[in-house]
């Protein structure tokens, strides 16, 4: 059994900052990718970030230079810093992982509930 759970979202300012977290915890052998995805009201679930196990980063064009994905794999955690925030970044946000729960097994996809970010004044 694997679980993913966020922390972090909330009612933010545009132009201010939050810092999503998503810790995964149960039978963990290894974790390959972290990603957070996010979902606005009537839209598809769209790729925000995602790093790899060795640190290498992907971000979607809208968020680059003021989103950075990091993780800790020692805790597990993989985390979503947004700075200059801009209305339309709310919505709501999942993280994503490549988790093997064995040696001999290959990585399935886990999500966690999901956390809402809204930017309003």
């Amino acid at each position: 059994q694997v679980q993913l759970v966020e922390s972090g979202g909330g009612l933010v300012q545009p132009g201010g900052s939050l810092r999503l977290s998503c810790a995964a915890s149960g039978t963990i052998f290894s974790i390959n990718a972290m990603a957070w995805y996010r979902q606005a009201p009537g839209k598809q679930r769209e790729l925000v970030a995602v790093i790899g196990s060795e640190g290498s980063t992907v971000y979607r064009d809208s968020v680059k230079g003021r989103f950075t994905i990091s993780r800790d794999n020692a805790k597990n955690t993989v985390y979503l810093q947004m700075n200059s925030l801009k209305p339309e970044d709310t919505a709501i946000y999942y993280c994503n992982a490549a988790i093997r729960t064995g040696n001999f097994r290959g990585p399935s996809g886990y999500w966690g509930q999901g956390t809402q970010v809204t930017v309003s004044s």
